[in-house]
Parts: structure tokens; C-alpha cells; sequence
């Protein structure tokens, strides 16, 4: 996929697949992100164990600034889970997270698959087109009011079933 060029308010910047060369700055934006390392080291599994499929960049001035990561899911259907998240302190709130996660759906949505979850605030990813009630259908350790779907390919879609991340998420604190 051709990277693209994104304008989030006043700051441009390119989305694109991540490259061998982005690895080390992809780390440090989620060392920074988050409280302890536990995601950076979700992504580095989730990359070694083969799970990542959609890995996106946005870069700035040659920078990574964010990321964010779709990875399989165990489905009798072709699911995504959207997980990590990460913009750097000085580009948050900036649009930077919502530019890849649109051309992330996006990208999942070209390459056939059926739906996308994620866990996270509603509020936010709502805007995404994301749904805890859809959600609710499918037994999930994470099911709860926080755990949502969005649907991408609703004639291949089952109302109900069994859903699990990949096995790397299971090392998370």
C-alpha cells in the first residue's frame, strides 16, 4: 500500500506501512506512551509471533510519531484486534491516532476482513464506528462495556460467537 499523506490540523504527515528500519522508534513512541513497557513489548511479540497484520506509521519531518497495530484474532470468522495505540506527548490530540486508525479500518476493510474490535473508551472509538452492543454478542475474556466492534463485512459476519486476541496479549499486566 502506497503511504499517504494525512493533514491533522495544522500538522502534516505521512501514513504508511511500517518498515524494519521503524522498529526501534516504533518501541520508543510506546515506552513513552504508555506507563511501563508492557505494550511496546505486546508489539514486538505480536510482530515475532507473526499475529501483526496492519502496522502503521504516521512520520512527521522524518520522525515516527505514532503508531498503531491491528493483529489477528482467534474467530471462526476473519477478525482484527486494533491494539496499541501511540502518539507521541507532543503530537497528541493532534489527530495523529485518528489518521491511523481510519487507514488502518480502511486498509482491513480492502483486504476482506470481517470485522474489527477493539478495547477501549467509547466515547472515542465511537466515532470510529465502533459498538459495545455489537460487541456483547461474542464471548471474550475482555467483554465488558469496553470492549467494542466494528463490523466491515456484515454477509460474512456471525451475530454471535467466541473471540480471543492473540496469544501475546495474554502476557499483558
Amino acid at each position: 500500500m502506497l503511504p499517504t499523506v494525512a493533514s491533522c490540523y495544522e500538522t502534516p504527515m505521512i501514513i504508511r506501512a511500517e518498515t524494519p528500519d521503524d522498529i526501534a522508534a516504533i518501541r520508543q513512541v510506546h515506552v513513552a506512551a504508555f506507563p511501563s513497557s508492557a505494550e511496546a513489548d505486546l508489539v514486538d511479540r505480536l510482530r515475532r509471533d507473526g499475529d501483526a497484520v496492519i502496522s502503521l506509521v504516521a512520520v512527521d519531518d522524518d520522525r515516527v510519531i505514532g503508531h498503531a497495530l491491528f493483529s489477528k484474532m482467534r474467530a471462526r470468522f476473519r477478525a482484527l484486534g486494533l491494539a496499541p495505540v501511540a502518539v507521541t506527548e507532543e503530537k497528541r490530540r493532534q489527530g495523529v491516532a485518528a489518521a491511523l486508525i481510519r487507514n488502518g479500518i480502511r486498509q482491513a476493510e480492502d483486504a476482506g476482513w470481517d470485522a474489527v474490535f477493539v478495547l477501549g473508551d467509547p466515547a472515542y472509538y465511537g466515532r470510529f464506528g465502533f459498538n459495545a452492543e455489537a460487541a456483547a454478542a461474542f464471548d471474550c475474556p475482555f467483554a465488558g462495556p469496553h470492549f467494542m466492534l466494528l463490523i466491515l463485512n456484515p454477509k460474512t459476519m456471525p451475530a454471535t460467537g467466541r473471540v480471543d486476541y492473540a496469544p501475546a496479549f495474554a502476557a499483558l499486566p
